[in-house]
């Protein structure tokens, strides 16, 4: 990610009805010039398509713990899924990890609009961490009552 890439993330998203405001952006450029997190930005046609982070702190308490570096935020624009570029992304999040990690962590949500992730992650070897469903302040036990929002996801870790 550099300067200019926030206005432009932040403009196709709007494009399609998603809210991702340019202050989401600019934060990740900060996180990444002080090396916490990675930005990956993928172009089809020298046009902006998508991108992933690499958090090498995951907010998500089992992999903060475990030093396990997590795929964080992981959007590509409508039009360009089911081309390939999700997994060009995830080619490039992992080798990235590998350089530092065995261990490759991600969070999905768990309602349709994550299908298309739910498949990808799937198909590339993640498993469940086991530790249950996060609502991003607690694992979620039997009997609790919990909107499922973006906020809730399962984990899911793959050996790299």
């Amino acid at each position: 990610m550099n300067e200019h890439d926030p206005v432009v993330i932040s403009k196709a998203f709007k494009e399609q009805g998603w809210d991702k405001p340019v202050e989401l952006y600019l934060r990740y450029l900060e996180e990444q010039k002080s090396g916490n997190r990675v930005s990956i930005i993928a172009e089809v046609d020298h046009i902006f398509a998508g991108y992933v982070n690499i958090l090498w702190n995951s907010y998500y308490p089992s992999f903060r713990d475990k030093g396990i570096p997590e795929i964080n935020d992981f959007n590509v624009l409508i039009q360009y899924q089911r081309l390939g570029v999700g997994s060009k992304l995830m080619d490039r999040a992992e080798d990235i990890i590998k350089e530092r990690s065995e261990i490759a962590g991600i969070g999905v949500g768990l309602f349709s609009d994550y299908g298309n992730a739910q498949i990808l992650y799937a198909k590339r070897g993640y498993i469940p961490d086991g530790k249950g469903i996060f609502n991003s302040h607690r694992y979620i036990e039997g009997g609790d009552t919990v909107t499922i929002d973006d906020d809730v996801a399962l984990y899911l870790t793959k050996k790299l």
